[in-house]
């Protein structure tokens, strides 16, 4: 395991990155719809472009907060039954979940999101709307670099709960 703590704290450092950035687009988020409802009731103004953004960063900030979230355990779970195991068998259960559920479910986005990407990336998808937001394409190339990036964490999580679940007892 000791072999695996620089690119454990690599994927860590990544996560924690595009977690901050998420972090950083929620508060542009809430200034931009401030904003638009005060254009919108004190000035009777709007803008397709900035309720395009507001989606954008909605968006943007969860893809990329769910390796974050997975970093620091901030997922929903049902603890009725683990709060009373070991944290052996707690570490065992999280890993075989890791394996069967998250780590199928990342390969699945990944490969379901793929081509339609590139489909975006190809036509170099802009907005319906008229004026809306160029560069749909580049909101959509977020689907696999979350899907990749859940991936990683929850490789590192397997590994971990691996180390924790198959420890020697100290005695």
């Amino acid at each position: 395991m000791s072999r695996l703590a620089p690119l454990l704290r690599a994927v860590d450092a990544v996560n924690e990155a595009a977690g901050r950035l998420a972090g950083v687009l929620a508060a542009v988020l809430v200034a931009l719809v401030f904003g638009l409802v005060l254009a919108r009731y004190a000035f009777n103004a709007g803008s397709v472009a900035a309720q395009e953004a507001v989606l954008w960063l909605h968006a943007s900030l969860f893809l990329l907060g769910l390796g974050y979230t997975l970093r620091h355990d901030g997922h929903v779970r049902v603890d009725v039954f683990s709060q009373r195991w070991s944290a052996r068998t707690r570490a065992r259960v999280t890993f075989a979940a890791t394996l069967a559920l998250l780590l199928p479910f990342c390969v699945f986005m990944l490969a379901m999101s793929w081509d339609y990407v590139a489909a975006s990336w190809s036509a170099r998808e802009g907005s319906r709307d008229p004026g809306g937001l160029p560069g749909w394409y580049l909101l959509k190339a977020l689907l696999p670099v979350s899907a990749a990036l859940l991936f990683l964490q929850g490789v590192a999580l397997a590994l971990r709960s691996l180390s924790v679940a198959f420890a020697r007892e100290a005695g």
